[in-house]
């Protein structure tokens, strides 16, 4: 059985990914905003606690997921769609916390079809102006340059559809279970193609915006998260 991590735990498509990897037996820690937001705490492996919004918090939630070792799998599922954190939430604390643990087995992203509304402008990024399908861009640009980067770490990115959840709303279309069953696949199953650098829909690989796969912008959001947080990725 695997060690898995679940970034935005409390609710949503975050627990119900963490409830059904734990129901399959593996051991499972959850990150939560606060205390508070905790469901079931005798299910879990572990709880990390830290409000991904703030970058102090971010670095104190590496330095506790860090305790549990290596990982084999971490679902970055944490994001938020209209607040003002919307930079830091979506694609700061995927990238610190990945830049400042070891290495998992397996990387999972989450990402959204709307990234392919979202702007290769990272001035955005380094000004915190950036938009929900900007971030949604940036962090699946992300996942698929650490394919190539990271040898021995598979890395995707998931869209999990407009799913009825609280950031979705009750009227969102897509399956509510189909919204995690692809995060949780990823994170434990090997036959998987692509094995790494995949975009999924579903359990379908589909076709990402184009600059996701473009390695001089993949070079350049990479150096300009190093240059703004001030962490090398490596």
């Amino acid at each position: 059985m695997a060690v898995i991590m679940v970034t935005g735990a409390a609710s949503g498509l975050g627990y119900n990914a963490a409830r059904a990897l734990s129901d399959a037996g593996h051991d499972v820690v959850v990150h939560v905003r606060n205390e508070s937001r905790l469901s079931e705490p005798g299910r879990w492996k572990g709880v990390v606690i830290g409000d991904l919004a703030r970058v102090d918090e971010i670095h104190d939630v590496a330095r506790q997921a860090s305790a549990f070792g290596r990982f084999d799998a971490v679902i970055h599922n944490a994001g938020v769609m209209t607040s003002p954190d919307v930079i830091t939430v979506n694609v700061l604390a995927p990238y610190l916390l990945t830049a400042s643990m070891d290495k998992p087995g397996r990387l999972i992203y989450l990402s959204s079809g709307m990234h392919r509304g979202g702007s290769m402008d990272l001035r955005r990024l380094s000004r915190g102006t950036g938009s929900y399908s900007d971030s949604k861009l940036w962090i699946t640009t992300l996942a698929l340059a650490l394919a190539s980067r990271w040898p021995g770490t598979s890395s995707h990115a998931v869209d999990p559809g407009w799913v009825p959840t609280r950031m979705g709303g009750a009227g969102a279309p897509d399956d509510l279970t189909a919204g995690h069953e692809t995060q949780v696949w990823l994170a434990t199953h090997d036959d998987v193609s692509p094995s790494t650098g995949g975009y999924w829909y579903h359990l379908q690989a589909q076709t990402p915006h184009p600059a996701c796969q473009d390695e001089a912008f993949q070079a350049q959001l990479i150096e300009t998260l190093e240059s703004h947080t001030g962490v090398p990725l490596d």
